[in-house]
């Protein structure tokens, strides 16, 4: 879990790193940044999100995949422009699974 994690990546960071030789001191920063990117996944819910795209759109059981494709085919076609009635709904609904994610790949882009 999460908890495994972040002692995993502690040791390798505290531990290891100090006596690796500088030209594999990059790959271990990477395996560590790796290993946060995958601790803030696990601890991230985007089932709210999914769940008000999946009520927008009618599909209750989509798969994500399957759900954020059909929503870009009908951005792409102009469902959701400004204007229309679900546009402030789909247009929240995307920026909230934007801040997810950006909370999982690059917190520090969101100030965290």
């Amino acid at each position: 879990g999460p908890d495994l994690l972040d002692t995993a990546r502690e040791v390798l960071l505290n531990e290891l790193l100090p006596h690796l030789p500088e030209a594999q001191r990059f790959h271990a920063r990477m395996v560590a940044n790796a290993m946060a990117i995958a601790r803030r996944e696990s601890v991230t819910d985007t089932g709210p999100v999914l769940a008000e795209l999946r009520a927008l759109l009618n599909e209750p059981k989509a798969e994500p995949a399957a759900l954020l494709s059909r929503l870009s085919a009908e951005i792409r076609a102009g469902r959701h422009d400004p204007g229309t009635p679900d546009h402030a709904a789909v247009a929240a609904a995307l920026a909230a699974l934007v801040r997810l994610r950006c909370s999982v790949s690059a917190p520090k882009a969101l100030g965290r």
